[in-house]
């Protein structure tokens, strides 16, 4: 079993509790930093869990690691303190809010020596795991592209860069901000169905990077919690392509195939039980889930992943998701950012340069 501390009590800190309730064997809660004395009183007991107000007192539980779970520009002031401190870390996505800060956080790393992964869970998910397990396994030959409209900014291009195996290449981002009336259908609290019509982003970019790979983003934030809004993801390759649950490829003989994934759940149609099992394409499971039994949903089981991808990296010292790899992304996500600067409605350009932590 590990036992993490927890600095944040937001929306996905949240998770992290339900993650170690569901999943007793292998996670525990030591404490929970919540620096407002009435709120953390009432959060306590809303969790039965205990929580501190200072970092020292944080610092003072038995645990093996720290999981960072604050709102964005806060990341960077407990990043130093618990680099100083020596104090292993799980960082939440993203682990800083301006290349500025991306860079200070870089050399603070090195000049501390800190051992740090960060929590970036979409390639752990079923689903999205499956997909790179067909990459992987040369079903569809050598990718070219990807369409993803899926997940946004450093998620999207963390799947983008998993795809085309990429480390720290340079591309030029291109892109537009769209607005569309929409009807709501649904929030984090849940599905809602009064009709109201909203206005909603769509940002499409086109990344090319200059290995001659191109990515086509295609997202509004809606997609999240829509019902009526959907997500998707097409990926060709040289001998086939992923175009969401269906694989088509060639087979040595050159003859087309096309299969799909199934998901496979228990507790569906009467079977007793209730937790997802894995993802089967044909005859082969393409992805199984690593806490059997565990009843929790797709997000919990990757972030669950990133719990234990923490653990193993602190007893093999194997990254998981490694503090460069997510500062990559965090500045991809940035030039996006730079590209959707949309003041004049025009379609704007963004070239990435070598960043430190790729030289």
């Amino acid at each position: 079993m590990v036992t993490f501390g927890l600095i944040g009590s937001g929306w996905r800190a949240e998770f992290y509790l339900r993650i170690a309730m569901m999943v007793p064997e292998r996670f525990k809660v030591a404490a929970v930093l919540i620096r407002d004395k009435e709120k953390g009183e009432a959060f306590a007991i809303k969790f039965n869990v205990q929580v501190v107000n200072t970092l020292e007192e944080l610092k003072a539980c038995s645990m093996d690691f720290v999981v960072l779970c604050v709102k964005r520009g806060f990341a960077f002031l407990y990043l130093e303190q618990l680099f100083r401190d020596k104090i292993p870390v799980l960082c939440e996505t993203p682990p800083g809010d301006t290349k500025e800060e991306l860079e200070k956080i870089w050399n603070l790393y090195r000049e501390t020596k800190a051992k740090i992964q960060v929590a970036e869970q979409y390639f752990v998910q079923p689903l999205y795991a499956s997909w790179l397990q067909a990459v992987a396994e040369v079903k569809i030959g050598d990718v070219q592209n990807i369409n993803l409209s899926t997940i946004h900014g450093y998620h999207a291009v963390s799947i983008i860069r998993k795809v085309f195996g990429l480390s720290f290449e340079n591309c030029e981002i291109r892109g537009k901000r769209y607005w569309f009336d929409v009807t709501k259908t649904g929030g984090r609290e849940g599905m809602v169905f009064d009709g109201e019509l909203v206005k909603a982003s769509r940002d499409r970019i086109t990344f090319e990077f200059e290995n001659g790979k191109i990515a086509f983003y295609d997202f509004g934030g809606i997609q999240y919690h829509s019902s009526i809004r959907t997500r998707q993801i097409n990926i060709q390759g040289t001998r086939g392509e992923i175009d969401d649950y269906t694989v088509r490829y060639l087979t040595k003989e050159n003859l087309p195939v096309t299969q799909t994934l199934k998901r496979i759940d228990l507790g569906v149609y009467d079977n007793q039980e209730w937790a997802h099992y894995g993802m089967m394409l044909g005859e082969e499971y393409f992805y199984k889930m690593p806490f059997q039994h565990a009843r929790l949903n797709d997000d919990e089981i990757a972030i669950a992943s990133c719990l234990q991808g923490m653990t193993d990296y602190l007893s093999t010292g194997k990254d998981f998701y490694s503090l460069a790899d997510a500062l990559q992304d965090s500045y991809l996500s940035l030039c996006m950012d730079e590209a959707l600067n949309d003041k004049d409605g025009k379609v704007r350009s963004c070239k990435t340069v070598t960043q430190v932590w790729g030289e």
